[in-house]
């Protein structure tokens, strides 16, 4: 199958949430005698990728530096190709015509932490249409597959175009985080707008599959009218071989420390969060709480808030962490937390934070997000507060009062089940399975 692959982000080195999903998909496709024509933003590691997937010796992309800063991109120009002629580094093997080839976006910088995102979100589908269709006329493709809402509105107009199935992963519910943000920035009326364009596009444009990272998401879309038998929730992994528990039982009695790590946008670190750490901190003055990540408005604010309410408070910022070297920030934790502010879209997400900080053996507080009570309903590592910062507070300062030991043993337990069903070998393994099957009933369609 010759696959054309959509997204928005840089592929390599992934940025952390979302993007490193693209990787562990792409090599799966690869593995299994696939070519996959990757369209997405100029970066700057493509050398790196050709040796990944060309069979040349390189690191295993979980031990690569993963970058979560912004990076200088050269000028490239046209599409970079490698075809798989030896084995992965990271797989093992690879099928017997599989290969990648890379056509990358130039006009402008694409990455989080980008100046002018929002607005270069909105215009990058009409040039990533035109770039695909441009490569169809040299390559036909078999499939198109898009990560994200914003790389699915270019792959359901390319559909009517190219006349081929499309396969549409939602990695989250976009537009429904917008409910979080300042009114000014964001008015509902606009807001309610884009959450029903988001959720009407598989309709829309007629998709053939649809893949969500959640249970949740997936009751959306059916809701909206989308055949729930054409729906597969494959949820959000991790990266065993980087997020492994400790060795010894982590976290100090007398001095506990609770780690946050992630982009820390605006749904991130709200009133909930900032209630609970000066709770904590007022109750136990040694708590220390450490924040693993870039610097972003909404983390300044926060630490300002929390400060002018206890100016003893204990808080870490470490900036900037490459992906790679964030779990030895996290593994001497007492407890991992997720105060998520309430929104649809913070429902229908599957939380990478939460998997990784069980896949260390740690402890959660999460806010009561509908994905995360569905799937993690029955596992005593994960509690829940309500939407309120005291409560979330309450949740903390319990963990601290569990026995060492106990932690450790819950802790353990609960990265084995994530081992065995979260891992990116396991999820991928999931996709790539609908992605087949999607393309072999519309060929025989």
């Amino acid at each position: 199958m010759h696959l054309a692959f959509l997204t928005h982000e840089p592929f390599y080195p992934p940025s952390g949430g979302g993007s490193a999903e693209a990787i562990y998909l792409a090599q799966e496709l690869v593995r299994r005698g696939h070519t996959v024509h990757l369209f997405c933003p100029a970066f700057s590691d493509v050398d790196k990728v050709g040796k990944l997937f060309g069979g040349e010796p390189a690191p295993d992309p979980s031990r690569e530096g993963v970058a979560s800063a912004p990076r200088p991109v050269p000028a490239q120009r046209g599409t970079w190709s490698g075809t798989s002629a030896g084995p992965f580094s990271s797989s093992g093997g690879v099928g017997p015509s599989g290969g990648l080839r890379c056509h990358l976006f130039t006009a402008w910088q694409m990455g989080r932490y980008t100046s002018l995102r929002n607005f270069k979100y909105l215009a990058y589908p009409i040039f990533l249409e035109r770039l695909v269709e441009r490569a169809s006329r040299q390559e036909r493709f078999d499939l198109v597959f898009s990560q994200h809402a914003i790389s699915a509105v270019a792959a359901g107009r390319l559909k009517r175009r190219l006349r081929v199935p499309v396969v549409m992963n939602f990695l989250d519910y976009l537009t429904g985080f917008m409910e979080t943000w300042p009114r000014w920035l964001a008015p509902r009326p606009l807001v309610k707008t884009l959450e029903r364009f988001e959720l009407s596009m598989p309709n829309r444009y007629q998709a053939d599959g649809v893949m969500t990272v959640s249970d949740t998401l997936a009751d959306y879309f059916s809701n909206a009218g989308y055949p729930r038998e054409r729906i597969r929730p494959i949820y959000y992994g991790y990266d065993a071989k980087l997020f492994r528990p400790a060795e010894s039982v982590a976290g100090s009695v007398e001095s506990p420390l609770v780690v946050m790590h992630g982009s820390f946008d605006h749904h991130h670190l709200g009133a909930i969060a900032a209630i609970a750490v000066a709770c904590v901190s007022e109750k136990r003055p040694k708590t220390r709480f450490k924040f693993v990540g870039n610097q972003t408005p909404a983390l300044e604010k926060f630490c300002r808030r929390v400060r002018a309410a206890v100016p003893g408070a204990r808080i870490e910022c470490t900036g900037f962490v490459p992906y790679t070297e964030i779990a030895r920030h996290l593994t001497d934790a007492t407890v991992g937390i997720v105060p998520y502010e309430e929104s649809t879209g913070a429902h229908c997400a599957f939380v990478a934070k939460t998997v990784e900080y069980l896949g260390l053996g740690l402890p959660v507080v999460t806010t009561p997000l509908n994905s995360a009570r569905r799937y993690f309903a029955n596992e005593p590592a994960v509690r829940f507060s309500e939407f309120n910062g005291e409560s979330f507070g309450r949740q903390i300062l319990a963990w601290f009062d569990e026995p060492a030991e106990r932690r450790r043993n819950l802790g353990l337990a609960a990265s084995q089940r994530v081992r065995a069903e979260l891992d990116w070998s396991a999820i991928s393994k999931k996709g790539v399975d609908f992605v087949e099957q999607i393309q072999q009933q519309q060929g025989r369609a």
